[in-house]
């Protein structure tokens, strides 16, 4: 049995630098509103993203985008 390649998983700070910058409250405010992409909680409290995740949260919310 193949064994998949799992995906990439960005910290929150790679995350922050993906999207122009932005600040870690930003950032925190968004998931508060659930606007940010799904976080991954690892048991040491640390959160990641999936860039795949990341990814498609951009693209659904592009200018433009079909609903």
């Amino acid at each position: 049995m193949a064994r998949e390649k799992t995906a990439e998983l960005l910290t929150v700070l790679q995350v922050l630098e993906e999207l122009g910058g932005i600040s870690r409250r930003t950032f925190y405010r968004w998931r508060e509103l659930r606007l940010a992409p799904a976080c991954i909680r690892l048991p040491n409290g640390e959160l990641r993203v999936r860039r795949d995740v990341l990814n498609d949260c951009l693209a659904e919310r592009a200018e433009g985008a079909a609903s």
